[in-house]
């Protein structure tokens, strides 16, 4: 059983990354609602009164930030699952590191270039595809080191 402190430099590699993680996917919200206030389309009649626009649902600029961050939803809670239950195999500190870094750097590149700075394929897809293998080579190792204890 690996001994886990705050202490321990992979614990404060996670905890460091998950947060900023957790700003990245915290700004798609205001990112989403800044862009229908400054284009007028708006989900609600209400806010469409109030912000003096009109209710669309299919706005293009909209719905790209709402795809970014519906992804964002879809690939970083696993993450942060995974990368969890992989602290607790006892990693090395700069792999460890590593790992988290390239996932958090791949999620930010995937946002820029699919929401904020539209760059054709295959930017977006390299970005998608390099944090998927890093949770799943988190996922697999996790399961090789914990198959041992069944």
């Amino acid at each position: 059983m690996v001994a886990l402190t705050l202490n321990d430099p992979v614990v404060q590699s996670y905890i460091v990354y998950t947060a900023i993680l957790a700003l990245k996917m915290l700004a798609m919200s205001p990112m989403t609602a800044t862009m229908r206030v400054m284009r007028g389309v708006f989900a609600n009649p209400e806010d469409a009164k109030a912000g003096k626009g009109k209710v669309k649902f299919d706005d293009p600029i909209v719905e790209r930030i709402r795809r970014a961050h519906l992804n964002d939803l879809e690939n970083i809670p696993a993450f942060w699952v995974l990368a969890a239950l992989y602290v607790t195999t006892g990693p090395a500190a700069a792999w460890a590191t590593l790992l988290f870094r390239v996932f958090t750097v791949a999620r930010i590149i995937y946002t820029i270039v699919y929401a904020i700075i539209p760059i054709p394929p295959p930017a977006r897809g390299i970005a998608y595809v390099v944090a998927l293998t890093v949770n799943f080579y988190m996922s697999v190792q996790v399961i090789l080191y914990y198959i041992t204890a069944i």
